[in-house]
């Protein structure tokens, strides 16, 4: 039976790997309770008959349009980049948003066009969206009604690059990224396919990546500029979750490791390991809503490399995408998320 006293949620797009994720999360959460679940090609379903381990958290899966919106109180937008706008544009006044698909992230409506090839249906709202990097913009969020969430590659990126952006050459940052194959989503694509994706590696969008603009836009506000530009090219690793950045950068690696330990000083969610300390892994933070970010000189001098783990699945989406509904209402971020401790191995 429904719990009066909780936040009721329609989970939109729940059929893929950040919808389940959310459901997952949410069923944790003391003051949230999820009481929809859309899909299209997969209504009819129960929750549980797509997803088994969400049997005690189940739902049946609806079209958008037999939800009842008058009984809800937020939506977690979990639909595919460039479809998300079209269901959110129509939602009532009274529902607010934390949307994980790209639509409304980049405040440049024409910088959307040419990154996700269509146009906005709301120009001026994606111009007035605050961008739900909780770390960063977490004070802004309270009251909000729409909150665009980070893409897994900018958040891990952004964690480690933003604190130190003054501290040195912007035009020189090069960003390795890696991800999990659940990053690609649970579409059925031929690079996916176990036989593909296993016992190799390969880097993809090189040099057009969609996520880099979003990277830039965060940076160059950050450092008052307009003309950071960053060398962002990811990787498919064959695992299911998690995601390594590995950022390139010249400075002082005394300074960097500082600016990041002050910033991240009461972060419950961002680790900052000491200087010396070893190489954070995916495993450390799978399954979690953690960033762990840690800092290294490299041989040649002048140059540093900063590393961020996070688990795309949960800080790179879902879990984020929580965070950020905690500051929105203004409860405790971590309400629903404080708990989840690293599977491992």
């Amino acid at each position: 039976m429904s719990d009066k006293t909780k936040l009721k949620a329609a989970v939109l797009g729940a059929s893929g790997y950040t919808g389940a994720e959310t459901v997952r999360l949410l069923a944790g959460h003391p003051r949230v309770e999820a009481v929809a679940a859309t899909g299209h090609s997969l209504a009819g379903k129960q929750l549980s008959e797509i997803f088994p381990h969400l049997a005690s958290a189940d739902l049946p899966v609806v079209k958008a349009e037999d939800v009842d919106w008058s009984e809800i109180d937020v939506a977690f937008g979990c639909l595919p980049h460039g479809t998300s706008q079209d269901l959110i544009e129509t939602l009532p006044e009274h529902v607010r948003v934390v949307d994980l698909s790209a639509d409304y992230r980049l405040r440049d409506a024409e910088l959307y066009a040419d990154t996700y090839g269509r146009a906005h249906l709301n120009p001026q709202r994606t111009a007035q969206v605050k961008y739900g990097l909780p770390e960063w913009r977490g004070s802004e969020l309270s009251g909000e009604t729409l909150v665009a969430c980070p893409g897994c590659y900018p958040t891990a990126s952004l964690l480690a690059l933003l604190p130190i952006i003054t501290l040195i050459d912007p035009d020189s940052v090069i960003i390795d990224a890696k991800s999990g194959v659940s990053g690609a989503g649970r579409g059925l694509k031929e690079g996916n396919l176990f036989s593909e994706a296993a016992e190799g590696v390969h880097a993809y969008g090189v040099g057009t990546h969609r996520h880099a603009p979003e990277i830039e836009q965060e940076l160059n506000l950050q450092a008052g500029r307009s003309d950071i530009g960053v060398t962002f090219t990811p990787h498919l690793i064959p695992m299911t979750r998690g995601e390594l950045v590995t950022c390139h950068v010249r400075g002082d690696a005394d300074q960097i490791h500082a600016a990041l330990v002050a910033k991240y000083a009461d972060a419950p969610f961002v680790s900052v390991l000491p200087l010396g300390a070893p190489t954070p892994d995916t495993r450390h933070v799978r399954g979690t809503n953690h960033c762990r970010i840690a800092v290294y000189p490299d041989r040649v001098k002048g140059r540093v490399v900063v590393i961020a783990v996070i688990d795309n699945l949960v800080k790179g989406s879902s879990g984020q995408a929580i965070q950020n509904l905690n500051l929105m209402m203004g409860w405790d971020e971590t309400l629903g998320l404080s708990g989840l401790q690293a599977l491992f191995p």
